[in-house]
């Protein structure tokens, strides 16, 4: 089977919360990788899917298993899904920062 693309980076914020930047498609292949990274991380979470382009019910269960800690940055592409899932009633979701053109 081949693992679909998957790059999550970490960021501290200013207030000391991590954050992991998670770029690409999120699905069975790689939710290993996504499990590790939050099992990685330590106390409360802001995972930012600002650049995830596919989140499917493998990736949805990551989340889920994670909730209690997690809050999450959606684009409109998967904002949907979690609506959908349920996943919005439990943790709380952000929209990505707008980026103005200067």
């Amino acid at each position: 089977m081949t693992t679909t693309p998957l790059h999550i980076s970490s960021a501290r914020q200013a207030d000391g919360t991590t954050a992991l930047l998670v770029r690409g498609e999120i699905d069975m292949s790689n939710t290993a990788c996504l499990a590790d990274a939050i099992d990685g991380a330590s106390g409360r979470l802001l995972l930012d899917f600002s650049a995830v382009e596919y989140l499917d019910s493998a990736g949805l269960a990551v989340l889920f298993a994670h909730a209690d800690r997690i809050e999450l940055v959606a684009n409109r592409l998967i904002d949907p899904v979690l609506r959908v899932s349920g996943l919005t009633d439990l943790v709380t979701v952000h929209e990505p920062p707008q980026h103005t053109g200067t």
